[in-house]
């Protein structure tokens, strides 16, 4: 029986749907196959990023990364980051979490591999908020192409792409494309960073089915499996190698006779044709290069990393619920926290004054009681310019400020020196109205509030980003607000008073005050003064980077380098696609002569 051209179109329409729809099971335990690049699987060795599409930003990064690192009290207990962890031990098992009623898939558990226990959700939701937390196995959400099932994962902390400190950012993604042939599964991963790669990075891994596998979660490692493994190191010490420091990775070339140009990676390196350029022997072959002078490193500004303004642009204050009682509020100016309880509201910061009525509107969702008090990380516009009117909207649990048009307001706390900052001399103008300053100025290293049957600690960090700033510790909710000594988007600002060292105790007394759950994860959750929720996974990084920048300046004020000749060295070279900025109120030629200045008392 032949077939009209209209029945042969409907056969079409129906085995493609039917195609397109088709879901293949991936359940049950898997077992890695080595054929492929075993050496890069294992110990692969300093200096060896041959096959990795790095950028400038990423191989410099790659060989500043001292292995002592991994041993230091703050990173044991590191599971193996999402971009890299289907690499190895690699055992894992693919299980359904299915809806108990209607039996539809709704997500896939996948267990194993030395990475923590991930959920591919199926059920089509969207990826968090650009400033919600990052974890080490990210956000990961599935469909089915044809048999295939193709991942994309957000929301990943900074890691590495192999054990030798070859970098990945906190902003980077990962689209991977599992499919299955009979008792194999065949994973093609593409890995996504514009700070560290130049194209995205591309591997595939090998599974064969195995019934006598066992993909164990790797238990529990959490802070008291953490001890000082290498003994006799100064509080905050961070490892790395300063850059021309080359005996760390000299070993590899030595070894392997790869030219150091082709070892540093890079995309044109990955490409057949490059064969070509080894043959010709046309190649930098400086182990450490000479940053090239005014070389540009455009920023990368991701929606992930909550700077772009996204909320102010489109008219929208954004609330995150942070842990306890705890909210994160964004979107009007420096990022606010709001405790919320039967006694009423406490406010972390004011924001900047200019979205107060959607400011109030949106604690007002949370909680309908009286805002009772502000706290005052700091003395900066953007942080306190909401004082006078979120104070005049509240009322204190008693005494308070007599304001003309209103009656007692809520009670706003800061260190003295943020009075000192915002107020005047007798016969001057102050800074701010004197309705926006402080009603209780705390002169000493730290106060304690308490409200909503929380304890709140606040902690003086002198000399820092400025010569007032303070910690806010919730520790019920075990949240600690750190105002701008910490942010996840610029390098630190080093104000009126503050210090490059101030800042780096500061950074280290908040991951003395954090303590995560389990695997360096999660626990005490962090509030920075600008960008998104973080723990103290993500402090260490931060203050690591600071630290070696910190150490590179300190290094060549040392050799006798002027100040123009370390802005020429470009010390903070790596990290500026992801913190640096050429314009704006904190450029990196600011953030650098700020340290240098710290630092040489010029």
């Amino acid at each position: 029986m032949s077939l009209t051209a209209g029945q042969r179109l409907g056969v079409a329409i129906l085995v493609t749907a039917g195609c397109a729809f088709a879901q293949i099971d991936l359940g049950g335990e898997w077992a890695a196959t080595f054929h492929e690049d075993l050496p890069h699987r294992g110990g692969v060795q300093l200096g060896d990023y041959t096959g990795l599409p790095l950028n400038e930003s990423g191989w410099r990064k790659a060989q500043s990364w001292d292995e002592s690192s991994r041993s230091t009290f703050e990173r044991q207990c590191i599971p193996h980051v999402v971009t890299y962890a289907m690499r190895g031990p690699a055992n894992i098992r693919f299980s359904k979490i299915v809806d108990p009623v209607s039996g539809e898939l709704q997500a896939y558990s996948l267990l194993g591999s030395y990475g923590r226990p991930r959920t591919i959700w199926m059920d089509g939701r969207e990826h968090p908020s650009e400033l919600a937390p990052h974890t080490w196995a990210g956000f990961s959400t599935g469909h089915w192409e044809r048999n295939m099932l193709v991942v994309e994962t957000t929301h990943i902390k900074t890691g590495w792409l192999l054990r030798n400190g070859a970098p990945t950012s906190d902003l980077a993604t990962m689209t991977e494309y599992f499919t299955r042939y009979g008792n194999y599964l065949m994973l093609a991963s593409f890995v996504n960073d514009l700070i560290y790669l130049d194209e995205p990075l591309i591997r595939t891994s090998n599974f064969v089915l195995s019934l006598t596998t066992n993909a164990d979660a790797w238990g529990n490692c959490g802070p008291a499996q953490i001890f000082d493994e290498l003994g006799g190191r100064p509080h905050g010490w961070v490892p790395h190698y300063l850059p021309g420091q080359t005996d760390h990775v000299q070993e590899f070339l030595t070894k392997s006779g790869v030219p150091a140009e082709a070892a540093r990676g890079g995309a044109a390196t990955t490409y057949p044709e490059y064969i070509v350029k080894l043959e010709k022997k046309d190649l930098d072959n400086r182990i450490f290069p000479t940053p090239a002078p005014g070389k540009s490193f455009p920023r990368v500004v991701s929606p992930q990393t909550g700077e772009t303004n996204i909320s102010e642009t489109a008219g929208e204050i954004k609330v995150l619920p942070v842990q306890g009682n705890v909210y994160l509020l964004a979107g009007a100016g420096g990022n606010m926290g709001v405790q919320v309880g039967e006694d009423g509201v406490l406010l972390v910061d004011a924001g900047d004054g200019k979205a107060t009525d959607k400011v109030i509107a949106a604690i007002r969702k949370l909680s309908n009681k009286p805002i009772r008090f502000i706290i005052d990380t700091n003395a900066n516009p953007d942080h306190i310019g909401g004082n006078e009117r979120l104070a005049a909207a509240g009322r204190a649990a008693g005494g308070g400020r007599a304001i003309d048009r209103a009656g007692p307001g809520a009670m706003v706390f800061a260190h003295e020196a943020v009075l000192a900052a915002v107020s005047a001399p007798s016969g001057q103008k102050a800074l701010m109205p004197i309705g926006a300053w402080p009603t209780e100025a705390y002169p000493g290293d730290s106060k304690e509030v308490t409200l909503n049957n929380e304890a709140i600690q606040l902690f003086h960090v002198p000399a820092a980003h400025t010569d007032g700033d303070s910690l806010v510790f919730f520790r019920r909710s075990d949240v600690i607000a750190t105002g701008d000594i910490f942010v996840t988007t610029t390098y630190p600002v080093i104000d009126k008073g503050g210090s490059i060292n101030g800042v780096i105790a500061g950074l280290n007394r908040i991951i003395e005050i954090t303590i995560p759950k389990d695997w360096q994860e999660g626990g005490t959750m962090v509030i920075p003064g600008h960008g998104r929720i973080c723990d103290e996974a993500d402090v260490v990084e931060y203050r690591d980077m600071v630290t070696i920048i910190r150490d590179r300046i300190q290094d060549s004020i040392k050799k006798g380098m002027t100040l123009d000749q370390v802005k020429a060295a470009r010390p903070t070279l790596e990290y500026d696609s992801r913190y640096g900025s050429d314009t704006g109120a904190w450029t990196t030629a600011m953030f650098i002569e700020a340290v240098y200045k710290s630092l040489s008392g010029k």
